[in-house]
C-alpha cells in the first residue's frame, strides 16, 4: 500500500492533531525473493502460523516457523530464527560481527516477550556473548527479573553457561577503525586513501540495522524478540530501544506483538511498540496502527530537533505489527525498508507503508 503525497500529509496532520536449534531447522531459511507490493496481510486460512520480521529477518522468519511447526513455543521459535543473524559474522547489526562502539568493543543489547505467560526478559551493554536473545530468554526463565545489563548480564550468562568470546571479527574491526581514523582531521590518526577505500568494499558500504521477530503459532499464541548491536560507534553503554519492554517490543497475547529497527531514541520517547499493540487492542489494523504511531513520532521529531526544515524526520523507524488472528503489517517513516513473512505461502519479503518518498525517488 502506497498512498499518494496528499493523503499521507492529511494523514498525518489528522493524526498529530488528535493525537538451540538443529540443523535442519535452520537449513529452511529460503533465499531472498523480490519483495511484493503488499503492506499488511489478510486473516491467515485456519489459524495458520506465521511470522513477521524486519527486512534482514528473511532466512530467520523461515527458520522460526520451521520451528513452530516442530513443537517450539512462539517465543522459543523467534529466538531461533534471530540466532541466524546474530551467529552470522556477515552481519553487522546483531551479535557475533556486530559494529562496536566508539572504543572498539562490541556491546549488545536483545529482549524476548512471552505470550502465555507475560513474562518477559532482557540484556543491555553485554559484552562477549554471541547470542544475547538466548541469554535474555534466561533472564526470563531463571530470574525474578526483567532486565540486567553489563556486567550483571555478562555474570549472568557465565552462571548459565554462555562462553565468552571476542565478538569483533576483522570487518566489524576495520570499519571501526575506518570511523575512527576519519573521525577528526585534528587527531594522530591517519585514513586510508581513497583508492585504498574504493578497493575494500568494507569500508565502501557501511552496514547498520536491528533483527527483530514476531512470532504467531497455530493456536493464536504470540512469542517476539528484538537483538541488535545498537548504534554503530555509540558512546560505551548507550543503550537504545531493542531491549526496554514496550520500547524495542511488547506484546499482549490477547491483542498482538509489535517490534521497531531503526532509531531507538525516536522509539523509546513514543514507547513504540507498546503504542502499537495498543492502537491494535483499539480495532486498528496492524498496517494503521504502525502509521499512527508513527505520525506520532514525526509529530515529537519536530519538537526535538530530529526534523529538517520541511518538518521531515532526518532518521528512519520501521515498525511491524502482528495481530492475534494473524493480520500483520508494516510501516516505515521513510519509504525504503521491506519486511519479512512466513506463513502457509512461504517465506517472502514485501514492501510496508510509510509517510515519506525516499528522497531518491
Amino acid at each position: 500500500m502506497h498512498e499518494s503525497p496528499s493523503t499521507r500529509r492529511s494523514f498525518l496532520a489528522a493524526v498529530a492533531a488528535g493525537a538451540a536449534v538443529p540443523a535442519t531447522l535452520a537449513c529452511a531459511a529460503a533465499q531472498a525473493t523480490e519483495p511484493t507490493a503488499a503492506a499488511g496481510g489478510a486473516v491467515g486460512a485456519g489459524g495458520d502460523a506465521r511470522c513477521i520480521a524486519s527486512g534482514n529477518g528473511l532466512a530467520a522468519v523461515a527458520t522460526a516457523l520451521a520451528a513452530m511447526r516442530h513443537g517450539q513455543s512462539p517465543v522459543d521459535a523467534a529466538v531461533a530464527g534471530v540466532n541466524l543473524n546474530e551467529l552470522d559474522p556477515e552481519d553487522d547489526s546483531v551479535g557475533y560481527g556486530g559494529l562496536p562502539n566508539e572504543e572498539g568493543v562490541v556491546e549488545l543489547d536483545a529482549a524476548v516477550m512471552d505470550g502465555p505467560t507475560h513474562r518477559a526478559g532482557a540484556v543491555a551493554s553485554l559484552r562477549n556473548i554471541k547470542t544475547p536473545s538466548r541469554v535474555a530468554l534466561q533472564v526470563m526463565r531463571r530470574s525474578d527479573h526483567v532486565l540486567l545489563v553489563g556486567e550483571g548480564a555478562l555474570r549472568f550468562a557465565r552462571a548459565h553457561g554462555f562462553s565468552e568470546e571476542n565478538l569483533l571479527t576483522e570487518k566489524s574491526r576495520k570499519l571501526w577503525l575506518h570511523w575512527k581514523e576519519t573521525l577528526s582531521a585534528k587527531d594522530d590518526w591517519f585514513p586510508p586513501t581513497a583508492a585504498e577505500i574504493a578497493a575494500d568494499p568494507v569500508l565502501r558500504d557501511r552496514p547498520t540495522g536491528t533483527i527483530h521477530l514476531s512470532a504467531r503459532d497455530a493456536q493464536g499464541d504470540l512469542g517476539c524478540t528484538t537483538t541488535t548491536s545498537g548504534l554503530a560507534f555509540k558512546i560505551p553503554g548507550r543503550v537504545g530501544d531493542s531491549p526496554l519492554i514496550g520500547d524495542g517490543l511488547y506484546l499482549d497475547n490477547e491483542v498482538g506483538s509489535a517490534g521497531g529497527t531503526g532509531r531507538g531514541e525516536a522509539s523509546i520517547l513514543a514507547c513504540g511498540a507498546f503504542a502499537v499493540v495498543e492502537r491494535m487492542r483499539s480495532g486498528r489494523a496492524p498496517l494503521d496502527a504502525c502509521l499512527d504511531v508513527l505520525a506520532r513520532v514525526v509529530d515529537q521529531s519536530r519538537r526535538n530537533g530530529n526534523a529538517d526544515g520541511s518538518g521531515r524526520p532526518t532518521f528512519n523507524l520501521s515498525l511491524y505489527a502482528l495481530a492475534k488472528d494473524g493480520r500483520y503489517g508494516s510501516a516505515s517513516l521513510i519509504d525504503g525498508p521491506t519486511f519479512a513473512v512466513a506463513d502457509a505461502a512461504g517465506p517472502r519479503l514485501e514492501r510496508g507503508g510509510h509517510l515519506f518518498a525516499s528522497a531518491s525517488r
